[in-house]
């Protein structure tokens, strides 16, 4: 019966030195999406977009307007002549096309870039408010990822990280 009374009190010694871990979780997709960095963002590379789409649409405009002058024209043109300036739009039309299918990339790619710079910004706020309050583990959870099944409401810092995130960007 000593022996049962010493081995609880150990037990309980043992229990009460161990820190208890704070763990808190975040929405990813809440956090990412509702960060008013991003949507300033992607309202810059819209009105870009725009301003892209604007651009090709007038090169085409051009040139469907030299295809038809050259369909007028062909009448007139001898069958060797009209061949010679067929080939020769068929080419303009090849690179007008690669064209903006290389400017398309070159567009995506300064986007994703931005992007990626967003959310390892983000990564890099979670960690800090993460060791500045004393979490052991802040995990992440989406939609398309659920690694967090069920977290009670005290648990949940999403709105809590992206009220200070949006603070941090503000200033």
């Amino acid at each position: 019966m000593k022996n049962i009374l010493y081995v609880l009190l150990v037990t309980l010694v043992f229990t009460s030195c161990q820190k208890e871990k704070k763990i808190g979780f975040i929405d990813n997709g809440v956090v990412i999406n509702d960060y008013q960095e991003k949507k300033d963002l992607e309202a810059k590379f819209q009105i870009k977009e725009e301003a892209f789409r604007k651009k090709f649409d007038s090169i085409d405009q051009v040139f469907k307007l030299e295809v038809q002058q050259f369909q007028n024209s062909a009448k007139k043109m001898s069958q060797s002549k009209a061949q010679e300036k067929y080939q020769e739009l068929g080419q303009k039309q090849q690179f007008l096309e690669q064209q903006k299918q290389v400017e398309a990339q070159q567009f995506q790619k300064a986007f994703q870039t931005q992007i990626d710079t967003v959310i390892v910004k983000v990564k890099d706020f979670v960690k800090d408010y993460g060791k500045k309050n004393g979490y052991t583990y802040i995990l992440g959870t989406s939609d398309a990822a659920a690694n967090v099944l069920y977290g009670t409401d005290e648990n949940d810092l999403t709105k809590t990280i992206l009220d200070a995130l949006n603070e941090a960007y503000k200033k």
